[in-house]
């Protein structure tokens, strides 16, 4: 009598199990519809605008010269990128890529005037609202922040190209670049003695880093470097050769030093806050032998006027 109560429980539960399946499968089979239906629904529209947008993006803004440490009102420039990923009748879905800072718009485009309204969603402090039009593949108009007391520039400009980023390990500096690091100097203080009069005086004298042009012959995408490759570089030429792989695969830097580098190419677009899934098995190992020189490397400092 007992073996039969648990041959009854044990068959119950099978049963339960089984009915619970299919009720999953059917469920499963629901949303499928559902999505299906959803999507003839709200069907996309002007997918031939879909894509990155990228290129200047400017406004009047309170500078900061580090050679006087003094303000002064000035021209903020940036490079920024639009990407448009999908537009049906009554939104526009998309992201804006800005200084290392990734941020999804919802707005709407206006078919008859060709423009777009695309808002940020307000809960960080560089939020704000975009208000461009169309004109064959570029799109010009304005940024206004949410918040204006919270960002130097409230106000920008933009003037956008659509292009298609393609990864490409050839790519590197223009070799007409500009190595000079202008976002970090450093003070140093020298000595100078007049010939006549043979008194010395001391005084401060303010420097920027420079990269030599090994910057133009090392790619770290190509080539599996050795220490023999990195040891007698400048710690300006490690980092540069570094985010190199990081540029060309569309990161969009935080620091003003490397957007200043790259942002020298015509090759450079920034499409993403984080590329590290991008970067090949080769890549990533380079990446971590120069963090290692990096780490200890020196930089070479020079006088240079602006």
């Amino acid at each position: 009598m007992k073996i039969l109560k648990l041959t009854f429980v044990s068959l119950f539960t099978v049963i339960l199990v089984a009915c619970k399946k299919e009720a999953d499968v059917k469920n499963a089979k629901n949303d499928t519809l559902m999505v299906k239906k959803d999507s003839a629904v709200i069907p996309e529209t002007h997918k031939e605008y879909y894509g990155i947008y990228t290129g200047e993006f400017a406004g009047k803004a309170r500078m900061h010269d580090s050679e006087t440490d003094e303000y002064y009102e000035g021209t903020d420039y940036k490079k920024i990128s639009l990407k448009i990923n999908r537009i049906t009748k009554d939104s526009v879905y998309g992201q804006s890529i800005v200084n290392g800072n990734q941020r999804p718009f919802r707005g709407i485009f206006n078919e008859a005037s060709k423009t777009f309204v695309l808002d940020e969603p307000g809960n960080d402090k560089t939020d704000g609202r975009f208000e461009v039009k169309l004109k064959n593949d570029s799109l010009t108009g304005k940024w206004t922040a949410f918040n204006t007391k919270a960002v130097n520039a409230p106000s920008k400009m933009l003037k956008l190209t659509k292009k298609e980023f393609v990864y490409n390990p050839n790519f590197m500096l223009d070799e007409n670049s500009d190595l000079i690091d202008w976002e970090n100097p450093k003070d140093f203080t020298e000595k100078y003695t007049d010939e006549e009069s043979g008194k010395t005086e001391t005084y401060t004298s303010s420097k920027n880093r420079i990269a030599s042009e090994a910057v133009f012959r090392i790619n770290a995408s190509k080539q599996k470097l050795t220490e023999k490759d990195l040891k007698n570089l400048r710690k300006l030429d490690l980092e540069i050769i570094k985010n190199s792989v990081f540029a060309r695969h569309g990161y969009s830097f935080k620091k003003a030093t490397y957007r200043n580098f790259f942002e020298q190419t015509e090759w450079y677009i920034p499409v993403s806050a984080n590329v590290d899934n991008d970067l090949s098995p080769m890549e990533k190992e380079n990446v971590v032998l120069l963090n290692r020189f990096i780490k200890y490397a020196e930089d070479k400092y020079d006088s240079f006027g602006r």
